[in-house]
């Protein structure tokens, strides 16, 4: 059984290079400490939690075999994406970043797709650089935060990303920052900013694709929500009640929320069996796809052996969890 997996990070080797030597990188800087100590963007800690997040290529493959995985679809660790510098850096960072993930795709193009990372403090330089990774890297799409420097995705200016992204087929794979999400406040007391801020965010970022009227504007946009999209489909009873209630809920869009669903995909990191259930039931096994959250979520015996144990899938959905939906969506 092949297994295809969206959801797996990357610190690149050019970050470790220019850290290691002293330096920081694009203005993130490691600092030793506790554990294997912190780096540090713009202000903002991240833990550095597992030796994994060091491995060259040749050491994440013996991983993933232990894992039973046959392809990683890799994208930053989004603590790196940049968004704060000035676009100059901005886009040279994305380049930098983009360009490592492409030699690892061209080296094992069976086991390595990937997604780029994007300047979208400039849209226009991020369009040039989705085109240039879609068109010249042969990237599959690109991996977005939940909010950019505090503004959400459906101003105005952002717009023309995704009807460029719509236009290449590109696949926007949005996944939060657990530093900057509305639980975040410096100390994470409980580690709750990421247990639950991080999902919140997903939650946050279906309704704005929807109630903002992306999807509407661009009907053939592929979009994929990390962690299962959080508790959106949970919450989409209240949703669908501020649409008919509330009139500026309707202001860009004509169906209840519900009706948008099934438009995206979601990963399936919702760590038990009872969500991905859940999730299974009201958006079908054709839209949702494996995550593993590499390397900062311990799997048990791995992320495919988990999918595969679950008694409440059938065999059916397994298979269309564990590769044929991802086949099908990054046309691999």
């Amino acid at each position: 059984m092949r297994s295809i997996d969206i959801h797996a990070h990357l610190m690149p080797q050019c970050f470790w290079r220019t850290v290691d030597a002293g330096n920081a990188w694009y203005g993130t800087r490691y600092e030793p400490g506790e554990g294997l100590g912190v780096t540090v963007t713009n202000g903002r800690k991240s833990r550095v939690a597992t030796p994994k997040v060091r491995f060259t290529p040749e050491e994440r493959l013996r991983d993933m075999d232990a894992q039973g995985v046959d392809m990683h679809v890799v994208s930053i660790h989004t603590p790196l994406f940049g968004y704060h510098l000035e676009p100059a850096q901005g886009r040279q960072l994305a380049r930098d970043v983009n360009d490592e993930i492409a030699a690892m795709t061209r080296q094992w193009p069976q086991r390595f797709a990937g997604l780029a990372t994007l300047p979208v403090q400039d849209v226009k330089a991020a369009i040039d650089e989705l085109d240039r990774a879609v068109n010249v890297l042969g990237l599959k799409g690109a991996e977005l935060d939940t909010v950019v420097n505090g503004a959400n995705w459906d101003e105005p200016q952002f717009l023309p990303l995704f009807k460029a992204a719509e236009g290449m087929g590109a696949v926007l794979f949005f996944h939060p920052q657990p530093q900057h999400n509305l639980l975040f406040k410096g100390t994470d007391r409980y580690s709750v900013a990421n247990s639950i801020g991080v999902i919140v965010e997903d939650a946050l970022i279906v309704a704005t694709l929807i109630f903002g009227g992306i999807l509407d504007a661009c009907p053939d946009l592929r979009v994929c929500i990390a962690h299962g999209g959080g508790p959106a489909c949970f919450g989409m009873g209240r949703l669908d009640h501020g649409w008919r209630v509330r009139s500026e809920a309707r202001q860009h869009i004509q169906k209840p929320p519900s009706a948008y669903l099934r438009r995206l995909y979601y990963d399936c990191v919702t760590d038990g069996e009872a969500g991905l259930r859940f999730l299974l039931d009201h958006v079908g096994a054709d839209r949702v796809v494996l995550g593993s959250d590499w390397p900062f979520v311990g799997w048990n015996p791995s992320p495919v052996g988990w999918v595969q144990g679950l008694r409440s899938l059938t065999a059916e959905e397994k298979n269309r969890i564990l590769w044929q939906n991802l086949e099908k969506l990054l046309a691999l």
